[in-house]
Formats: C-alpha cells, structure tokens, sequence
C-alpha cells in the first residue's frame, strides 16, 4: 500500500490556501452524495445524489472510464431513492423513498423498482398502485419489500424479503426471487407473521425472527437445508439475531446474538449440530459493522465506533483483514467501511470517514494498486479545518457506566452546548462527523453529547433501563455528565447551554427545570414538550404496536407526565428561550410548540421563536437551515459568550 498511502496523503494535505472560517451556510448545506454502489463488473458506480435544497434524491449512473454519458433517473419531485443494489452489470435496483431531515439519509418505503445504466429499460418490483379510471395499476403489493441477496450465479435476479400487510390475520412473510430484467417473480417462503428472514449462500431460506403480541422475538430454523422449520435452540441463540452470515459450506454461520437483553456478541454457528463459539464479547457494547471477505466471503473484522472507535480483525493475517489494516494507515485517524467488491475480487469501493471528515468513496483496483476518489459527501468542508470528537465514559450518579462525546477545538474551560440526541429510546451518538456539532465548536464551544440510558448500540436491557424515565433518570444522566466535564475543566460553568432536536429538544428544556443551576439559556429545535398531549395524540397511537410502545417507554401515570412536561411547568424555566419548529411537522405538531411558548410567555420568560413555513419535523430548506443556525449562533454569543476564557473569573 506505499504508493496508494503516499497518493492519498497529497490528497489530505491541508488546504492553505482557505483559511476563511467556514459560513453557517457550509455546515447547513446537505451532502452531495448520501450512497454510492459499485457494479459487478466494475464499470460503473450508481450514487443517490439529494438535490441542493434536499427534497428530492435522484440516482447518478457514472461510468468510471469516463468516456459514456452520466444517467441522471428520478421518480419526481418531492421523491428520493436509497437502497441501491446492483443485480447484474448493467441493471441496479433501488428503493422508493423517504427522507427526513433529522435522519442521515432516505430510508426505503418498501417500493422497489429496477433499471438499465442507459434508463431505457425499466421495472417495477414490488408496490402498490391504485388504479386511474381505464388504467390498471401493474402492482398491488401493499407491503414493504427489501432485496436481501444478489443472486451471482444468476445475473439480474435478487432475492426479496417482503412483508405482506393483507395476506392473513397479521402481515406475513414471504421470500420471492426476483428477475430485475422482466419483473417476474417466483414465492419460495411464505412465514406467517411479519419477519426477518435469512437465507443461506445457495438462496434458502434457514432462519428467521418474528414478534409476538408482546413485541418479544421468537427465533426459528432449519438445522439443514431441507429440515422442517423448528424454534431455534438456546444453544445457538437465546433470545435475538442481529444479523446472520453463512459461509460457502451452508453449515457454517457468524451471528450477532443476544441472549437475555444484553448487548449482543459475535459467535461461530454449527448449525447441524446445533452448536456455537464465541468470536467477539465487548461487555456493554454491541458486535458493531461487521466486514466480509471479497464478495461473499466469511466475516473478516468488526468495527466497533460506539464510543472510543476500534477495529477487531478475526484473523489479522488473512488477507482482507491486511489489506483493511493497510488502507487504515494510508488514512491516519479514519475508520475505513468495505461496500461492495467487484464479482472477480479485484475492485473494491470502500468509504473513509472521521470525527472530522464528513467522508469521502474510493475505488481500488487490488491488481495494479490505483486508487480513485470517486464522490466526497461535503468537500467544501476542510477535515483539518474541523474539531476533534473526544470519547469520554464517566459514572452516574447510581454508578451505571455512561458514555459520551465533547466535541471541541480548544483545550480548557470555555463555553459549552449541551447536545441532548433524539429518539430517546434506540438511536446513540457515535464518533462521527455532525454538522450541528462542528458547527458549534467552530464557534468556540464545546459540544457536549451523552449516551444516556435508552439509547442503542448497547443491548435492550440497556434501552429498556430508560424506559418512563424521559424527565427523570434520563435527565439525570446528562446532568451527570455536564458535571463530569465541568469537574474535568472542559466547561466553565458560568457559561452552558442545552440545545436539541425532537427528543432532544425536550431534553433542552427539561435539563434548566431539573438543573437550573447549570445554565444559562435553552434551544428546542422541533421538540415534545407536553407529554399529556403525546400520550393521547401522538402518531403511535394509530396503531396498537405503537400503543403498546407509549405504554411501555411513556406509561399512563398522568401525573407524572404533567410533572415532567415543560409546557405544564414553564414557571421553573428562569433562563432565556430559543423555540424552533416546522409550521406542518406530522411527527410533533405545532400544538406543542405553541404550548410552550403561549407558558413561557405568560410567565414572563424571554422567549425567541422561529417557525418555518411548509418544514416538518426538521428543516429542509438550507436557507431555513442556515438561518437557524445563525440565530443560534447569535442567541448563544449574547448569553454564554463564544470562544474560551482564558482565566477563571
């Protein structure tokens, strides 16, 4: 890997030449590319490129000789792609899909659809459409539909998990293979009830997880591959499947499993004999990315980024895990993603990502050892020119472990925003470029965010631990934690902020009624901030699964959650206010935001408001984006100052 290292250190080489402070407008922009997927053979990358104001994702076909013509397909305004899956050289398939500001990245809606390189010949998989006067819908599939295997030895054909929501008294199961070229399609499976299905390198189907009534997983298998399906024995799995790899004997499989609720491990299955050995244990944290050898290789590695990054190679001399290692040293301070590997093994497109770099795709060709960047997800923004994300682990107050992350470009007690994530119960921080963050600590502040306890990564005990604690030992574990870097002069404590988003916004507001002690402003940003109203109202309450859901993670004690809701105790809140939202947010409607500011105002409490005309739950626009951002900056340096102080008052 010399030559490849010494090319790709030209490329990380600051830039001299901008020394000008990244603008609000540059952390608000959205990524130019948010997937990118390489074709079998080689010649061609599709990528999901959003639009600049993020309301649509179209997908690029770019050849990568550089000399046929870029397809540019898109399902229409207001529309966006993901899941992108090559099922032969020259056809993709891709998902019809969903964005949401405060996600990542589009997430399918269970739409699938196929395509040539030229957009010429073009498919629809799975979907449902009704029906227009004379003109008959081709689809009726009222379900969601997910491709779970490339079928090699069959070019063009895939294999599809789709769940049925009007096939029998609850939505079942069934696996389909799939001909991305005319459409047809063959049932191998059909499981009743909604499932996670999982097949072996030959296309059959050996194990899947279904949901009881209660929501608990119950885990069933094929011992062989022409045995009766039978619940899945303690001996291999207790309780849940993560994930589920088969090697080229069909007998042998990796999984990450969880036996009680813990978080999970990583373990080598015998299935015929019903047998398992374990790989990998990181006591409170789960397995990670999993990596695999060539195209359908056996795992290599797990990369564990849930607080203090770390990459585990299962054999650190085989070959992938070397040439893993090796591209781990031509990027110092990057964690490196293997996606897709050509059908012979030769070309390999990888993702390098940092605290710091939004993150970039590279293409090698293990032959002649060339590299090429072939998408960067923001280049405007300078790694070099970012802050640094320091993990950190302290003790709650009842001794639990907790985990967190300060993000920050000074050494020293300065300013600090605490950054409360949303969810709460699923979703963790990670070491991970975030534009909220870095944003700030360009500014001068440290960022503050804590793993409290709910959130993922660390098994379902551990979410579960959070569970009707919203205003209480949640909020405690990130006042813990405030006071941690507080103890450890990372924040002067005369100057600390809370600001979130969703759940996090609630958290803003909360962490000033149950600490007024340690701050000195808030932001909500699209935030819950009357529990009464959710637990009547909320969108979960459509369905009984989320029901069950508000009852477990909420309950129905009313007092307290008027007890822990910030618009029913405003008067506590004795600092300044920063409330924004989105004018048609479905998710947490504007009755919640009027009902804090209509309390906060007639207490008395400076409150400064900005909603977003046409925005839901999170801003799409980057004009809206960035004015909120600027205000933010503005409401912070006129209560807690910027930059650090360079001595204790």
């Amino acid at each position: 890997m010399k030559t490849t290292a010494a090319a790709l250190l030209a490329l990380l080489l600051p830039c001299v030449a901008s020394a000008q402070q990244p603008t609000a407008r540059d952390f608000a922009r959205w990524g130019e590319v948010s997937q990118v997927a390489l074709s079998p053979d080689g010649k061609y990358i599709a990528m999901a490129v959003p639009s600049a104001d993020n309301r649509e994702t179209q997908l690029q076909i770019v050849p990568l000789d550089g000399v046929g013509k870029v397809q540019t397909l898109r399902f229409g305004k207001m529309e966006h792609v993901s899941d992108i899956v090559w099922s032969a050289n020259d056809m993709v398939t891709l998902a019809r899909a969903t964005n949401v500001p405060l996600e990542p990245a589009p997430y399918s809606r269970g739409q699938l659809f196929s395509t040539d390189t030229t957009g010429k010949k073009q498919q629809v998989l799975f979907g449902y459409f009704a029906d227009h006067g004379a003109v008959t819908g081709r689809r009726k599939d009222d379900g969601f539909a997910t491709v779970v295997q490339v079928l090699d030895d069959e070019p063009g054909k895939v294999l599809v998990d789709f769940q049925c929501w009007d096939c029998g008294e609850k939505p079942d199961s069934a696996l389909y293979k799939v001909d991305t070229r005319t459409g047809d399609r063959q049932q191998l499976e059909h499981i009743h009830d909604a499932s996670t299905i999982w097949v072996d390198t030959h296309a059959r189907a050996r194990a899947f997880l279904r949901k009881d009534d209660k929501d608990e997983p119950h885990l069933f298998y094929r011992r062989t591959p022409d045995a009766e399906w039978t619940p899945m024995p303690q001996s291999l799995a207790g309780w849940k499947i993560d994930t589920l790899f088969f090697d080229a004997d069909d007998n042998t499989a990796y999984a990450s499993v969880s036996d009680h609720g813990e978080a999970d491990s990583f373990y080598k299955f015998d299935f015929k004999a019903g047998t398992r050995t374990l790989i990998s244990s990181k006591p409170d944290f789960d397995v990670g990315t999993i990596l695999t050898a060539g195209r359908n290789g056996p795992p290599f590695a797990l990369i564990s980024d849930y607080s203090k990054p770390s990459v585990m190679y299962l054999d650190p001399k085989s070959e992938y895990a070397q040439l893993h290692a090796g591209l781990m040293s031509a990027f110092p301070g990057h964690l490196i993603y293997f996606h897709t590997i050509t059908r012979d093994n030769r070309k390999l497109l990888f993702a390098a990502v940092s605290d710091r770099d939004p993150g970039s795709w590279y293409l090698l060709d293990r032959k002649d050892n060339s590299m090429q960047r072939v998408a960067e997800a923001r280049p405007w923004l300078k790694a070099e020119r970012m802050a640094t994300v320091i993990p950190i682990e302290f003790k709650a107050r009842d001794g639990v472990t907790l985990h967190g992350f300060v993000t920050t470009n000074h050494n020293g007690p300065g300013p600090m925003v605490v950054m409360p994530h949303g969810g709460p119960y699923g979703p963790a921080d990670t070491w991970e470029f975030n534009p909220e963050a870095q944003f700030l600590a360009s500014r001068g502040y440290a960022v503050l965010q804590v793993n409290y306890r709910g959130s993922g990564n660390r098994g379902k005990d551990f979410e579960r631990s959070g569970y009707r604690e919203w205003g209480g030992k949640l909020q405690d574990d990130i006042a813990d934690g405030v006071k941690w870097v507080i103890d450890h002069k990372g924040a002067d404590p005369n100057r600390i902020c809370t600001f979130g988003a969703s759940y996090g916004g609630y958290a803003a507001m909360m962490q000033p009624i149950r600490y007024p002690e340690l701050y000195k402003c808030a932001i909500g940003y699209v935030g819950v901030y009357d529990l009464e109203i959710m637990r009547k109202k909320d969108i979960l309450t459509e369905s009984k699964s989320g029901q069950r859901f508000l009852e477990r993670t909420l309950g129905s004690d009313f007092a307290i959650l008027k007890e822990w809701s910030p618009a029913q105790n405003a008067s506590k809140i004795k600092v300044p206010v920063f409330l924004a939202a989105g004018s048609i947010d479905e998710l947490v409607p504007m009755n919640q935001y009027n009902a804090l500011k209509h309390a906060l105002e007639k207490d008395g409490v400076t409150v400064e408001t900005m909603v977003a005309d046409g925005e839901g739950h999170g801003f799409y626009s980057v004009d809206n984006r960035t004015q909120l951002f600027e205000r933010m900056d503005a409401f912070l340096k006129k209560y807690i100052g910027d930059g650090p102080v360079k001595a204790s008052n």
